[in-house]
């Protein structure tokens, strides 16, 4: 009798510490991720191409067919955070990983785009925010 209920309660903080992992692994895997900028080049007036990649830090690889949404650009970095302008996607993207965006830039200056991005099996959302300079 003794025996059975020893049993139970180590089964039962087996059970509490493997959820507790489980759920700080989860937690843990937007850390994995990285947006970094490729490029920022002038597409027309008033308007800037940025090319990003999304990287999975632990083994290095760029993450392709990831969802990006709740873009942001504002002018944040030349002091002037109320400066925004509209983002789309590119319809072409250059490589797997790589996520092309257009930005109105209506000045040149420093610009900063904020983006969220969903990964296929991650339960977390990515978020960065990615200084760019715009030439007009």
């Amino acid at each position: 009798m003794i025996f059975h209920r020893f049993r139970a309660a180590v089964l039962g903080t087996v059970a509490v510490l493997a959820a507790a992992f489980l759920s700080t692994a989860a937690m843990a895997a937007a850390r994995d991720y990285r947006i970094e900028l490729v490029s920022a080049q002038a597409a027309g007036a008033g308007k800037t191409d940025v090319t990003v990649r999304l990287i999975h830090l632990p083994d290095s690889k760029p993450v392709p067919d990831a969802v990006i949404f709740q873009t942001r650009a504002d002018m944040a970095p030349s002091g002037m955070p109320t400066m925004t302008g509209k983002v789309s996607p590119a319809a072409a993207q250059p490589q797997p990983g790589t996520y092309r965006l257009q930005v109105e830039t209506g000045m040149a200056g420093g610009w900063a785009l904020s983006l969220s991005a969903k990964i296929q099996g991650e339960t977390e959302t990515v978020r960065s925010t990615i200084a760019f300079n715009a030439a007009q």
